[in-house]
């Protein structure tokens, strides 16, 4: 059993180091510490409880942190065409690829066009197209993994609602959900999922 222990505790260390999200990384960490922790009481070995429960400490403080900062959030209408959008498709775009398979910037006077900065540095493109009656398809909406934390989310879809429906969006859909990350994503925000596959959100 304390075998089985240790090897989960290295898992959760592996992890943490690969994952981007900086919350992610604080969780698998203590997931790792607790479990080291554990580890250490089962073979008597008190070296790695001390020294993993210093650093529970420490990654216990710096999660509260980072749940409490407060950070600044800018949704930002650009040109469809313009060359900021070309340039984060060619930086994420195997990853994008991966949420939207379909997507492709095509020229469109029914296209919007924005993307989020968070605290200046760009989190997310957003591109919808909007229909005479309201309805916003969603052509793509990806947040690079640094910022997977649903913030960003919840900043367009109800902080910024009010601006959305000022360009006539009384509902978001999204055709297709290519990732099941996505879908998560989705349901998380109140997004409801139709038979076919779709997902909506009404906004007035």
């Amino acid at each position: 059993m304390a075998l089985f222990i240790g090897y989960l505790a290295s898992a959760f260390l592996a992890v943490s180091l690969v994952v981007t999200n900086a919350f992610k990384f604080r969780w698998y960490s203590l997931g790792g510490q607790v479990t080291f922790i554990i580890y250490g009481l089962m073979i008597n070995a008190m070296p790695v409880v001390i020294a993993n429960a210093i650093l529970l400490v420490i990654n216990i403080f710096q999660m509260v942190r980072l749940y409490r900062s407060r950070e600044a959030f800018d949704l930002v209408q650009i040109d469809t065409q313009d060359e900021l959008i070309s340039c984060f498709i060619k930086r994420n775009g195997k990853d994008l690829e991966s949420y939207f398979p379909a997507f492709k910037n095509e020229a469109d006077i029914n296209n919007k066009a924005f993307i989020t900065l968070r605290d200046l540095s760009i989190a997310n493109l957003f591109i919808i197209r909007i229909s005479d009656e309201g309805q916003a398809q969603v052509m793509v909406n990806y947040t690079i993994p640094k910022y997977r934390d649903y913030k960003v989310g919840r900043f367009i879809f109800e902080q910024e609602k009010n601006r959305l429906q000022a360009q006539g969006v009384k509902k978001i859909t999204y055709n297709q959900v290519a990732h099941p990350g996505h879908a998560k994503f989705l349901t998380m925000l109140g997004f409801a999922k139709l038979p076919d596959g779709s997902y909506f959100k009404q906004l007035s």
